[in-house]
């Protein structure tokens, strides 16, 4: 079991180590990578002080503002960020780089929503933050069945991602709340920054 644990762990860091340095290949400046670094504080605060409500916090939700604001690379690092940062204070273990890879996929797609001109709307966001909600913990439970020492067959699969439904509706609901309060106020501030200081143009281009 042990050995699964850790090849999966692997396989998921692995993953989010070549998004990270393809980002990195843009040689991103400092002012470039402010906006990351605040959104993901702010975000990995958030995700703190809401930990007493299963799945309710803002971090999804932050994620897709900036795929949909700065582009899928700068969505996915921001994702894999907030997972590592927030973790510090939540706790860490082989379930962080599966985080990170949850959060960052999230923040790829909500930049390829966003390259269609509905996909920038409120509602659209929204609705595609309850589907992130589902997408997040089926990315998880591919974890979360690695470290079953029972074996891998439907039953157990389906009863892992049953047991977890209810932290996925509050996990939905969440985001789209979140959503529909912050994606105005931030995007208008993040595109802002995008238009009056050039940053991340690489990205967006």
């Amino acid at each position: 079991m042990s050995n699964y644990i850790l090849i999966t762990a692997l396989i998921a860091l692995a993953i989010c180590a070549v998004f990270l340095f393809a980002f990195e290949r843009k040689r991103p400046s400092a002012r470039d990578i402010l906006p990351i670094v605040i959104m993901c504080v702010i975000a990995s605060v958030g995700r703190v002080i809401f930990s007493f409500l299963p799945g309710i916090q803002p971090v999804t939700a932050i994620v897709i503002i900036m795929g949909v604001c700065y582009g899928p690379q700068t969505g996915f690092v921001t994702g894999a960020l907030c997972a590592l940062i927030s973790n510090v204070f939540i706790g860490h273990g082989p379930w962080t780089p599966w985080q990170m890879l949850a959060w960052g996929l999230i923040g790829i797609i909500g930049a390829g929503i966003a390259h269609f001109r509905w996909g920038r709307k409120t509602y659209v966001l929204a609705a595609y933050g309850v589907l992130a909600g589902f997408l997040y913990s089926m990315i998880m439970d591919i974890w979360t069945v690695s470290t079953l020492a029972s074996g891998l067959t439907l039953p157990i699969v389906l009863s892992v991602y049953g047991a977890g439904l209810l932290y996925n509706i509050g996990h939905a609901i969440g985001n789209a709340v979140f959503i529909v309060l912050l994606y105005k106020p931030l995007s208008k501030k993040l595109l802002r920054l995008r238009s009056k200081y050039g940053i991340l143009e690489k990205e967006i281009k």
